[in-house]
């Protein structure tokens, strides 16, 4: 077992602690933009707006069409729209904030690498309305929950116990044990996601085998994370990211679970009915964002169980923030 690096100053910048908090703003406006989104496919308003990039012939973001904001299914797509350009605009600043200040080359990459799946989950979402795709939908919603994991990775990378070092305390043995079940977490969780949104958005009801895989693929998912969390508790949980956050899958794969349940009963009890009710609506939104929230959580579990391997980890802290802080980065490099 390990323990904690003492540190008596707290030498990180003021930047690096706005730019932590920017990227956890950032995570959370997706959070919301993924259950805007949500909302869009349960209530089977993708095509309320019919034209793209433009809304009704107009480009004027807000206001395209004379009190659009009254009709539902018009706030949920254009609405959707304008989320998502806020997110687009947040990861805009981030890459360039990132490119600025941070030295560290592999988080430069990865702040263009966000750029870049913004940019193209916009195009996505908008070939979907233009081509009348369902395929692009699917892509559109699967491509969403890589950004929303990146995005995630980046604020751990910028929180305090990364930049430090200060992994807490936990067994070595298991260092590789550990990493290999939170990435296979991070890999069923996502398989998972896929499955669902197959399921999801035809919005033709219940597809027999794609819910069978979809139930099959659920009981792989509570396994993994069964498993990671009774494995982090029993070896490692004096961590500081990895237990806590394997503790919040577990919870978080309650809530999910019922959520499934319920959102196949209620279908189910809908089934022939053209609208869905309020209750379908709330609970498949409810049941998609959860899901994000756990790929998210597996993704920072996963994260950290590989630190827990690597060489950088074992430096002390003061070499860590050497890297982030003390060098001058180098636009041109």
């Amino acid at each position: 077992m390990t323990d904690r690096p003492a540190r008596s100053t707290d030498p990180i910048t003021a930047e690096v602690r706005w730019r932590h908090r920017f990227t956890v703003l950032t995570a959370v406006t997706t959070v919301l933009l993924l259950g805007w989104g949500a909302f869009v496919t349960s209530i089977n308003a993708g095509l309320a707006v019919p034209d793209w990039p433009s809304s009704f012939n107009s480009f004027d973001p807000f206001n395209p069409w004379p009190e659009w904001w009254k009709l539902t299914p018009v706030l949920a797509e254009h609405g959707h729209r304008l989320l998502g350009a806020l997110v687009g605009l947040f990861t805009l600043a981030l890459a360039v904030w990132t490119w600025i200040k941070d030295s560290r080359r592999w988080m430069r990459v990865l702040g263009i690498g966000a750029l870049v799946l913004v940019s193209l989950q916009g195009t996505l979402g908008g070939l979907r309305v233009v081509l009348l795709s369902l395929d692009l939908a699917v892509i559109h919603a699967c491509v969403a929950q890589i950004y929303f994991g990146l995005i995630v990775g980046m604020a751990l990378f910028t929180s305090r116990s990364w930049l430090y070092g200060d992994r807490g305390s936990y067994d070595r043995e298991d260092a590789a044990g550990i990493q290999r079940v939170a990435w296979l977490t991070v890999g069923t969780l996502y398989v998972q996601i896929i499955l669902g949104a197959l399921l999801r958005h035809p919005g033709t009801g219940i597809d027999p085998m794609l819910a069978g895989l979809h139930i099959a693929g659920a009981l792989l998912a509570a396994v993994a994370v069964i498993y990671l969390y009774r494995r982090a508790a029993a070896r490692h949980d004096g961590t500081l990211v990895l237990y806590p956050a394997a503790r919040l899958l577990l919870a978080l794969l309650v809530v999910q679970v019922t959520l499934g349940i319920t959102a196949y009963v209620v279908t189910l009890d809908e089934s022939g009915m053209l609208d869905p009710s309020n209750l379908q609506v709330v609970v498949n939104t409810a049941h998609m964002v959860t899901g994000a929230l756990l790929m998210g959580t597996s993704v920072a579990a996963a994260l950290d169980a590989s630190r827990l391997r690597t060489a950088e980890s074992s430096k002390p802290y003061t070499d860590q923030l050497r890297s982030v802080i003390l060098e001058k980065p180098s636009i041109s490099r």
